[in-house]
């Protein structure tokens, strides 16, 4: 009998665990931002979020990366194969950044990393980079103490991100463009729009 291959499985919608809206402003709220390490875990989930950036982009980010062109603020993120892409920030985002900088001081350190590890349990930063271990580590801390249930992951916060923009009336194209995807097949395993029509449909059966 000949051999028959069966149909390609193709993966048309992404397992990335995200964040719907009013959580993901539960969480950002949640951290209050009285310790220099609320500051920078604020400011790390914020720009992850608002950037679409990929976990090892934004933390491979330096103090220069984050730089002011004329009256708006950009982020330049260091994507794979030596890349760069260049985002503006928003504003939520630039708030929280601006806090944690001046918080920590690192202004002048031009070239030292933006978001650093701390010195043991001491609240202070040292001058090496935080892992991305350290980071998803925080994320789960930082959604625990918020009352979110959520398995989140690092690249929990491209996927919140980028479904917000496309229910906010963004297109899969730009989103495209913003999160440096190659194709807007990939930007659509990020965009989890359809589960929030989903549950309001559910939400009909009246019983």
């Amino acid at each position: 009998m000949p051999f028959v291959r069966g149909p390609k499985h193709v993966v048309t919608r992404g397992k990335t665990p995200y964040l719907a809206a009013d959580d993901a402003r539960k969480l950002l709220d949640s951290i209050k931002g009285s310790t220099l390490l609320d500051l920078r875990d604020r400011a790390l989930i914020a720009l992850m979020t608002f950037s679409f950036g990929r976990i090892s982009a934004v933390l491979g980010t330096t103090v220069d990366d984050y730089y002011a062109n004329g009256k708006k603020w950009r982020v330049r993120l260091h994507e794979k194969g030596g890349r760069f892409l260049e985002v503006p920030v928003h504003h939520k985002a630039e708030e929280y950044l601006d806090a944690y900088i001046q918080a920590a001081g690192i202004e002048g350190d031009r070239s030292g990393p933006l978001f650093r590890t701390s010195k043991g349990k001491t609240g202070r930063l040292a001058v090496k980079p935080l892992g991305r271990k350290n980071a998803w580590d925080m994320v789960k801390r930082r959604a625990l103490a918020a009352g979110l249930t959520h398995k989140l992951c690092n690249h929990s916060f491209r996927a919140t991100g980028i479904t917000a923009y496309i229910a906010g009336g963004g297109t899969v194209e730009k989103a495209q463009k913003m999160a440096g995807h190659a194709s807007t097949k990939t930007t659509e395993l990020y965009n989890r729009t359809d589960d929030e029509i989903t549950l309001d449909e559910v939400e009909r059966i009246a019983i």
